[in-house]
Order: structure tokens, then C-alpha cells, then sequence
């Protein structure tokens, strides 16, 4: 494995904030995509009382190689699992909050249905909380999708994760063109924002971005996010290399220039990073 540069480190934060974020979830019995995927953010979101729930399990049923969460047999759905966040988002104060998911292609519906009752037992606790979902892609299945649209999260987030040509060596249970037309859906059929996300440093070349960026302009996505990829372990995906911090500001002067609204690019950038700071700005 490379050696991190030092603009990508780093510190642990721990402060009582972090402690009683640690507490909550784990008294509630809730992943974080925080703690599964090995975000480098954790101890800097935990300080601000904030995380990103991690729904249906800790079990993936598909294998990207980049990510850090388990490829194994799923977990049973844990029905309690929407009241239980519900709570913790009440404890925890949040007035932004994100959930995500493993992938269930186990279930009829992927997993769409427990999404849905996650967003309405959070907006028992105060419709005026803001909500976004990160989905996996349902296999495409818009009636699926529709479940989701229909309970009316603020934002709908997606991943497109990476340029087309590396989808069989990244993401090979995956689709580029079906994440597009999932993310064009979900604009065609709401108003809700639609929001994805890029990793840099697999092996993408700067031409295959901006073909990224025509493609992902073209379906009106709002909001885009980059990061650079940092391998979980040895066993992951090498890193190509690592961008320059500058590199960021002239790939997001690219994207605007073609056509989307809102673009959160820097080397730590994650998908739910300062999510309700990008919201806010939308």
C-alpha cells in the first residue's frame, strides 16, 4: 500500500461529544457506515453529535472492491430497527440526518420498504428534520424506487462511484448506465434533490470524468461529491494515486462549466460529509 499523504490524515478526536455519539448508537444497537466502511471523517462527525446510520445489517450481499463492508449471507431485517433511529435522532438532536444501507438483492424489494419506515418514524419524531437517503440501486427496479420517492426524503443520494470502464474491476455486480437511469428516474418522478458520488484514484483518467460529468448533467443530477479512494486494506483495490489537493478546484470548475448545479470536491470528501452544509447550499 502507498503511503498516505499527509493532507489525507488523519487525528483521533475524542472528546465527550464522540463518547456520547458511541453510546447512543451502540445502547440502540445501529451501525454506522462510519465504523463499516472505515470513513476517515468518523472522530471529526462524531465531535459535531452527527453519523450516518447504517440500515438492514452489516452483511453486503454484493462485493465492490473498494469497499471495506462485509460480502456475506444477510442479516435478518430488524423491524425495530426505523423506531430505534428514530429514537437516537431524538437523543442526538440531529436536524439533518443520513442513512444508508448494505445492498439486498436478497429481498423482493431490496430493501426499499424498511427505508420508507425509516424516514416516517423519523418524521414522527419532527417532520421538519431534514432527510437524506444514500440507496443501493434497487436492481433498478422502479417500483422499488417509487417506494422510496413516495416517502419523500429531502434528498435522494445514490453512487455512481466510478467512471463506466472500471465498473467490472470496482464494481462488477453493478451497472454503470443503471445507476444513470436510476438517478434519472427518481428526477423524472419528483422533485426531490438527486445526489451522487465519485471516488478518484482507481484509475480513471481525467477524460473519463468529464465524460462522467457530461453523462450526470445530462439526467440533471443536483449534487455531485469526490473523494479521493483510501484502500480499506491490502486486500482492497490498489490506489492509482493520489490527487493533489488542487487538483479538486480544477475538476469542480470542469463540472460547473458543464452543467452541475452543486459539486462538493475535496481529497475527504464522503458521500454524506457535511451533508446538511451541501443541502444548505441547494
Amino acid at each position: 500500500m502507498q503511503r498516505l499523504p499527509q493532507y489525507l490524515k488523519r487525528g483521533i478526536i475524542d472528546t465527550e461529544k464522540t463518547k456520547t455519539v458511541r453510546h447512543i448508537l451502540k445502547s440502540h444497537c445501529l451501525n454506522t457506515v462510519c465504523e463499516a466502511a472505515r470513513c476517515p471523517n468518523k472522530s471529526e462527525c462524531y465531535s459535531k453529535n452527527t453519523a450516518t446510520f447504517l440500515i438492514m445489517g452489516n452483511n453486503c450481499t454484493r462485493n465492490c472492491r473498494f469497499c471495506n463492508i462485509t460480502c456475506a449471507n444477510p442479516e435478518p431485517l430488524d423491524e425495530a430497527e426505523p423506531r430505534k433511529i428514530a429514537d437516537a435522532v431524538k437523543k442526538l438532536g440531529l436536524n439533518y440526518v443520513v442513512v444508508t444501507s448494505v445492498t439486498r438483492d436478497d429481498l423482493p424489494d431490496g430493501g426499499a420498504k424498511h427505508f420508507a419506515n425509516v424516514i416516517d418514524e423519523i418524521r414522527k419524531i419532527d417532520k421538519n428534520i431534514r432527510i437524506e437517503v444514500l440507496t443501493p440501486d434497487f436492481k433498478g427496479v422502479e417500483s422499488s424506487i417509487d417506494i422510496v420517492i413516495n416517502a419523500q426524503p429531502d434528498v435522494f443520494n445514490h453512487n455512481i462511484e466510478t467512471v463506466q470502464s472500471l465498473y467490472k474491476k470496482a464494481r462488477p455486480q453493478a451497472d454503470y448506465f443503471r445507476s444513470l437511469t436510476f438517478l434519472e428516474y427518481i428526477k423524472k418522478n419528483s422533485n426531490i434533490l438527486t445526489k451522487t458520488g465519485l471516488m478518484v484514484g482507481l484509475g480513471e483518467t481525467k477524460e473519463e470524468l468529464i465524460k462522467t460529468f457530461e453523462d450526470l448533467a445530462k439526467i440533471q443530477c443536483d449534487i455531485v461529491t469526490i473523494g479521493q479512494y483510501i484502500a480499506p486494506t491490502k486486500n482492497h483495490l490498489d490506489v492509482s494515486r493520489y490527487y493533489e489537493p488542487y487538483e479538486y478546484e480544477e475538476l469542480s470548475s470542469i463540472a460547473k462549466k458543464i452543467g452541475i448545479k452543486h459539486t462538493f470536491f475535496s481529497p475527504l470528501t464522503r458521500s454524506s460529509y457535511k451533508a446538511y452544509e451541501v443541502f444548505g447550499e441547494n
